[in-house]
C-alpha cells in the first residue's frame, strides 16, 4: 500500500502548469487581436480605395456626357460619393487625347422592299477613339486611384481634323 504523498514533497507544480497555461492563453487572446485590427485596417483601406474607384468613373462618365471632343482639356470634377451635398473626392482628368481614328465605312440601305437605294450615310464619318485619364487622390485616408477608360465617339471629317493628329 502506498502512502500519501506529503505536504513537503509537493512544491508547487501545479501553480508552475497554471501560470504556463494562464501565459499561453494571454498570448493566443493578445496575437488574435492584433490580427483582427490588421485585418480591420487591411479591410477598411479596401474600402477607400474602392469609393476612390468609384469616384473616378463617376467623373469619367460626367466627362464622356458632355461634348469634350470640342475642346479637349484637363479638368478637375468635384464628386459627391455619399450625396450629402458636400465634395468627397476631387478628380483630375487629364486631357483626353485621340487614339485612333478610322472612316466609317458607306452604307447601302434597302428601301421598303428590300432593294438597295443607294448609299446614305455621309461619306465624312470618322469613328474616333478617346483616352480618358482620371487620378483621384483623397488626402485625408491617403486612398489614391488612376484609372484609364476609352470611349469611341462618331465625329464628322471637320470635328475630326480639328482634334485628332
Amino acid at each position: 500500500m502506498s502512502l500519501p504523498a506529503s505536504p513537503h514533497v509537493q512544491r508547487g507544480a501545479t501553480l508552475v502548469v497554471g501560470l504556463i497555461m494562464l501565459l499561453l492563453i494571454t498570448l493566443i487572446v493578445s496575437s488574435a487581436f492584433t490580427l483582427s485590427g490588421t485585418n480591420l485596417k487591411s479591410v477598411g483601406n479596401m474600402q477607400l480605395r474602392d469609393e476612390a474607384i468609384a469616384a473616378a468613373n463617376i467623373a469619367i462618365e460626367e466627362v464622356t456626357s458632355s461634348p469634350f471632343t470640342n475642346a479637349p482639356a484637363a479638368e478637375e470634377v468635384n464628386v459627391d460619393i455619399n450625396n450629402d451635398n458636400t465634395t468627397d473626392y476631387v478628380v483630375s482628368i487629364a486631357t483626353p487625347v485621340c487614339i485612333r481614328e478610322s472612316e466609317v465605312p458607306a452604307v447601302l440601305e434597302g428601301n421598303e422592299s428590300g432593294v438597295r437605294a443607294g448609299v446614305l450615310t455621309p461619306p465624312s464619318e470618322w469613328n474616333t477613339v478617346w483616352s480618358l485619364d482620371a487620378t483621384v487622390t483623397d488626402p485625408a485616408s491617403g486612398a489614391a486611384a488612376h484609372i484609364r477608360s476609352g470611349v469611341r465617339v462618331l465625329l464628322t471629317q471637320t470635328e475630326k481634323d480639328s482634334v485628332c493628329p
